[in-house]
């Protein structure tokens, strides 16, 4: 038997449109002996604090990358050449436990990587980076963190409650599973609840870049920054794809006006190939709210482009 990655379905033999909807038409988990690389959908949405609509995110994801094809320029690599990446379907999470669902997910991700597996994962609302920080610090240790989303993320609670998608990476950097010397938010934006967000924000260790960081300084200085923040230490990386201005996602919970491009996101990612990327989420599509797949294509492309840079990394 051949050890060569089973690839996409061929679009010169079978329509793009037709077919089972895997991420890129890629093989299921179940049809593979091994995966480098697994695509997990996390259709979650308990947490959100606005609109829901989150827990569709992973199959519209699905369906925009139809249209992915082997190669990425961006990056010179065909990221499914040498490298099996396969769809790992969605985890059934409890939609009205938080608690049990963050347990669950957590214990998935731990099974799914306990090889050498890297995990890129489809959201979902937020909330679930806590318990996928919690699997990929119990492998690695503490990790850098670069958090793309137009939100901090680091508020104590909503209405009392400690998990939520606005607290995820408070509680992960009270856990000690974030390197607190490497962590950034980028893209980050619009109004506050007051100052005292942001004093907070540092006190847990976080630099940022806002979107206007990003208009002034250019994706050049902006890749540069980070990178010498995270250096070669084990990189997760976090998309919330309300990091996009609405014009490019208007598709989620809860966006925010004067967000970066899509083309601004993706360079600013490639720009991360030489960092030691570990793994990687997409959250906070909400369909019923998207426009012309706008948000699911933009959702779609960054998940690519993350697979692409863990292959990258494979081949390192």
């Amino acid at each position: 038997m051949s050890n060569a990655p089973i690839g996409p379905t061929d679009a010169s033999k079978v329509p793009r449109y037709a077919g089972f909807a895997t991420f890129a038409r890629l093989p299921r988990m179940d049809q593979v002996e091994h995966a480098d690389i697994a695509v997990l959908g996390v259709p979650f949405d308990a947490g959100v604090s606005y609109r829901p609509g989150a827990r569709f995110g992973p199959a519209a994801v699905r369906e925009a990358s139809r249209l992915l094809r082997p190669y990425n320029p961006g990056l010179d690599v065909s990221p499914f050449e040498g490298t099996q990446v396969v769809d790992a379907g969605d985890v059934a999470l409890n939609p009205y436990n938080i608690g049990e669902a963050i347990e669950t997910l957590q214990q998935e991700a731990e099974t799914l990587t306990a090889g050498d597996t890297k995990l890129v994962t489809v959201g979902g609302d937020h909330t679930i980076a806590l318990p996928l920080l919690r699997a990929a610090a119990k492998k690695h240790g503490p990790v850098a963190l670069l958090h793309f989303d137009a939100h901090l993320d680091t508020w104590d609670t909503y209405f009392g409650e400690p998990y939520t998608h606005g607290t995820p990476f408070r509680r992960a950097s009270e856990e000690g599973i974030l390197d607190t010397s490497a962590l950034s938010h980028v893209g980050t934006r619009g109004p506050l609840y007051g100052k005292r967000d942001l004093e907070e924000d540092r006190r847990l260790g976080f630099g940022i870049i806002t979107s206007g960081d990003v208009l002034r300084r250019g994706v050049d200085e902006t890749i540069d920054a980070l990178r010498q923040r995270v250096g070669d230490r084990p990189l997760y990386v976090s998309v919330d794809i309300d990091v996009l201005d609405p014009a490019h996602a208007p598709g989620t919970g809860t966006p925010e006006a004067g967000g970066l491009t899509s083309r601004e996101l993706l360079e600013i990612l490639r720009g991360l190939r030489d960092c030691n990327l570990i793994g990687a989420d997409v959250v906070e599509l909400a369909p019923a709210y998207d426009h012309a797949e706008i948000t699911a294509v933009a959702a779609s492309h960054v998940a690519y482009d993350l697979v692409s840079l863990l292959s990258l990394r494979k081949g390192a």
